[in-house]
């Protein structure tokens, strides 16, 4: 599978289905914001839902250890930019700009998460009437994501790329995106297995634990087995179809166009 690094100008690969159901997913591919694994967490994933009638947008962000300005918020500028722009061309896609989730793996959903519960966070001044747009995500789903930036808790390489290995407690606490659940978050779907030694599965119980204390609704799935990065197509773990029971549930699409 693919790793890209170096994007210079962030940009969106488009999975269109047939019968588009107004639904849409945004999915952000993770690597440890060091690379972009966009086949495995990125095109497999447009190529699943897009069958189901969702129509799909991968992400391609900066990477924060490239030497950007604000580097630690660079990825979250294209994650919201991102987002707008899908919304300000809906009608282009047919799909309704209401209802456009996020989805991310591993540090692709830290990004996720952070997305999540930053969508309004000014991170960049607005360059067009697209950012007029709200970033909201109509639901999230951080899949064997990296939630917090805590010592012991985080993904070592994820965190010292982001905000420096060596980062205060002020800088940790507001990159760990647990801390930043509101009652507006978005309801979540959650997915990590409990043996991935990459990431602690700690890293999904803590954001549940937050979303749970905000009453947003959650859905948590936990597998014993299963690792980290095993995508969409791990017979081994096998979730699209508990994904699209959740984004049928809240309403991110309807069964009967699809």
């Amino acid at each position: 599978p693919r790793l890209v690094n170096g994007v210079i100008r962030p940009r969106l690969a488009v999975y269109r289905p047939q019968k588009p159901n107004g639904g849409a997913l945004l999915v952000i591919p993770g690597g440890g914001y060091t690379y972009i694994s966009v086949d495995n967490e990125g095109h497999n994933v447009g190529r699943v839902f897009s069958a189901q009638g969702l129509t799909v947008f991968v992400l391609y962000y900066r990477l924060p250890a490239e030497g950007w300005a604000q580097a630690s918020d660079v990825p979250l500028m294209d994650a919201q930019r991102a987002m707008r722009l899908i919304k300000a061309r809906a009608k282009d896609f047919q799909i309704d700009p209401a209802r456009v989730g996020v989805m991310g793996f591993s540090a692709g959903g830290h990004l996720c998460a952070s997305l999540a519960t930053g969508y309004g966070a000014p991170v960049y001044a607005a360059v067009d009437a697209i950012d007029a747009q709200d970033a909201r995500p109509y639901l999230c789903a951080p899949i064997y994501a990296v939630i917090s930036m805590k010592p012991g808790l985080t993904h070592a390489g994820s965190r010292s790329n982001l905000i420096g290995a060596n980062a205060s407690e002020e800088i940790t606490a507001r990159y760990s995106t647990e801390n930043h659940v509101t009652p507006q978050t978005p309801p979540a779907f959650l997915l990590h297995a409990e043996d991935d030694g990459a990431v602690p599965v700690e890293n999904t119980l803590a954001f549940r634990a937050a979303l749970k204390a905000a009453e947003v609704s959650v859905e948590t799935h936990l597998y014993p087995k299963g690792g980290h990065g095993f995508g969409i197509l791990s017979p081994a773990v096998p979730w699209s179809d508990l994904f699209l029971h959740f984004a049928r549930q809240q309403g991110l699409y309807s069964q009967t166009n699809a």
